[in-house]
């Protein structure tokens, strides 16, 4: 299973398929140039307990970082890895 990263420029996600099957997804939209908000995880119910909302949010520290982006979480399951990940604060809005 790999992330991918589907985006527009206004908006997007960050994706996990397994085979032909979409088993988990974080969006997200830009409010501003360097402005990335996370507004939903989710994760098919088959896949959760497995770490992968919080390789979604890592991909989104990841993305962030390189593209010199600060991230607002409000969605409560992002802001939770936030809170809980001291070495994602760099990347915090």
């Amino acid at each position: 299973m790999e992330i991918h990263n589907d985006g527009d420029g206004k908006r997007g996600s960050f994706f996990i398929d397994d085979g032909d099957m979409h088993v988990g997804e974080m969006n997200y939209i830009f409010a501003g140039p360097a402005k990335m908000i996370i507004i939903h995880t989710e994760i098919n119910e088959d896949y959760e307990g497995k770490g992968l909302g919080r390789q979604l949010v890592q991909a989104g520290v990841v993305y962030a970082r390189e593209h010199h982006t600060k991230i607002l979480p409000l969605c409560p399951f992002a802001k939770k890895i936030f809170d809980i990940t001291p070495e994602f604060a760099d990347v915090l809005f």
